[in-house]
């Protein structure tokens, strides 16, 4: 129970809906990782930093879809282990999210690939130091537990009946997911102005590029991505923060079922996001991921057909043995 004597139920319809999210997340982040890992020719740093993104979201979405199945109401072994994997793997999350903004806007505004990919080490040390550092450090003060599901969907968090509850909630989240909100569009629309300038500085070419309709396209997705990605992180994120509010202000509206279904999908929905973004919106890759779905169909088919068709045994084989048998005893 929560401190102020109020928790939130969760209903089965949404468990059910949360858990599809993280299965989405699940396999979105793994065909990330899994497209990385089999045509080398995608291992550019962008899609690296992408690749450490999922493997976040993939912690995150396998922590919370635990946390939502088993729907805890009480401290336990198992709730402190997820609690404290999904605060780790949540705020790792969110530094490599900025982390990727940071390396474009150092590539594309600042034009130094050299000084992007020298950064690529410092943002291990943070991205994956600085959550591991905060979620030990709560750990050893008891401060991840049961969360009564005030500013969480079933799954455990920090410790509601901690007295210092809400600064842990602000260090081991809160405040990194807030400042991404803050940095996040900032440095996506520095890059887009700086790509329109380019663009309108080489308007005197376009006559020369206005029979490559393809490579147009290709510019044209990029510029929806740049626009997307923190749209849709903001989008996704804003419901945790808007619970986190009205818990600071003691509203009871933050156990309304819409607001905490909400909550539940933009939370496990990340690792989903960026595949569609990166993967099923990436022209070459969905070729790719065409090709070898279209191979495996085939393949699966003619095995079936194989399988399917009677086995018949070699012709007269029945017919001989007979045959030899007939004359053995004639011999005798």
């Amino acid at each position: 129970m929560a401190g102020n004597g109020t928790w939130t139920e969760l209903i089965v319809s949404e468990q059910v809906v949360v858990l599809c999210t993280c299965a989405l997340s699940f396999l979105g982040s793994s065909l990330i990782i899994f497209t990385y890992l089999v045509w080398s020719d995608l291992r550019t740093t962008p899609r690296k930093l992408l690749v450490y993104l999922s493997v976040s979201d993939w912690l995150s979405a396998v922590s919370y879809a635990f946390g939502v199945w088993r729907f805890f109401r009480a401290d336990s072994l198992d709730c402190v282990v997820q609690g404290a994997v999904s605060t780790f793997a949540n705020t790792s999350s969110f530094f490599w999210t900025v982390a990727i903004a940071v390396y474009l806007y150092v590539f594309i505004v600042r034009s130094s690939q050299r000084v992007a990919d020298s950064m690529v080490l410092f943002f291990h040390l943070v991205s994956w130091g600085v959550p591991l550092i905060i979620t030990v450090t709560a750990l050893c003060l008891n401060k991840i537990g049961y969360n009564a599901s005030e500013v969480s969907v079933g799954w455990c968090w920090v410790r509601i009946q901690a007295k210092d509850h809400i600064l842990w909630m602000l260090l081991t989240g809160k405040i990194w997911e807030i400042l991404a909100y803050l940095t996040l569009p900032v440095l996506y629309i520095l890059i887009k102005r700086h790509i329109y300038k380019a663009h309108a500085a080489l308007s005197e070419y376009r006559p020369i590029l206005a029979n490559r309709p393809q490579s147009q396209s290709f510019s044209s997705m990029a510029d929806v991505k740049l626009t997307l990605i923190p749209i849709i992180f903001i989008i996704l994120r804003i419901w945790s923060t808007v619970r986190f509010i009205l818990l600071l202000a003691d509203s009871r509206v933050r156990h309304n079922p819409v607001l905490v279904t909400l909550h539940g999908i933009g939370n496990t929905s990340q690792g989903a996001a960026n595949c569609i973004m990166f993967v099923l919106f990436t022209q070459p890759i969905r070729s790719r991921l065409y090709t070898v779905l279209c191979c495996c169909c085939s393949k699966w088919r003619a095995e079936e057909q194989q399988h399917s068709s009677p086995q018949r045994p070699p012709p007269n084989s029945f017919t001989q043995r007979e045959e030899d048998s007939s004359k053995v005893q004639t011999d005798r």
